[in-house]
């Protein structure tokens, strides 16, 4: 079964990730890690899906609340049903392509979502998560990647649907959006970026 046959199936998603990407759980771990040690009240996921990723954030940031954005109405109520309500601020039914709530946010976090835009549209992406980022905010990306030994590319992808960029041209772009990246975790072709504003 290919990621884009279960990806807006609320009811398999997390069953299925977890079957082909058997670090799943890892990437969300290692996400909020990442988040740790920044003192922050409100916080966006883009492409929030079944709320893992905020969930795991949350557990480093307990008394933030949180603006979830993903296109699958599905998945965001299967999100906010496993949170607390007075955490969610809003939840916004919307493409990664399309504007970000307004910000500004201490922290901007997204997993497993970004691949699935052409490369001109994460350059862009990252300009406007920038933009709604506080100064001494944090945006945090796991992903997708093209590996650069190709027997390390394992995670399932579609064609015309998954869009997966080098190391490299993320970085560079990133920094051209005003980031300093670190990768802070990696396995394969799955890494994890800290971008503190520069």
């Amino acid at each position: 079964m290919s990621l884009e046959q279960f990806h807006f199936d609320p009811d398999t998603y997390l069953a299925v990730i977890r079957e082909e990407l058997p670090v799943y759980d890892q990437i969300q771990d290692a996400v909020g890690k990442a988040t740790a040690g920044r003192p922050s009240r409100r916080i966006l996921d883009l492409g929030a899906g079944t709320g893992a990723t905020t969930r795991a954030v949350q557990h480093h940031h307990p008394d933030a609340s949180f603006v979830l954005v993903d296109e699958n109405p599905g998945m965001l109520s299967l999100a906010t049903a496993d949170l607390p309500e007075d955490h969610i601020e809003a939840t916004v039914i919307g493409d990664l392509s399309e504007s970000v709530p307004d910000g500004p946010f201490d922290l901007v976090v997204s997993a497993l979502a970004i691949h699935h835009l052409p490369g001109a549209r994460k350059r862009d992406l990252f300009i406007r998560v920038r933009s709604v980022l506080r100064a001494s905010g944090r945006f945090v990306m796991a992903d997708v990647v093209v590996p650069d030994d190709s027997d390390d590319a394992v995670t399932p992808l579609s064609e015309g649907y998954d869009h997966p960029s080098s190391l490299a041209e993320l970085t560079g772009w990133l920094t051209d959006a005003g980031f300093q990246p670190a990768i802070t975790w990696q396995w394969k072709d799955i890494a994890v970026f800290a971008c503190d504003p520069r």
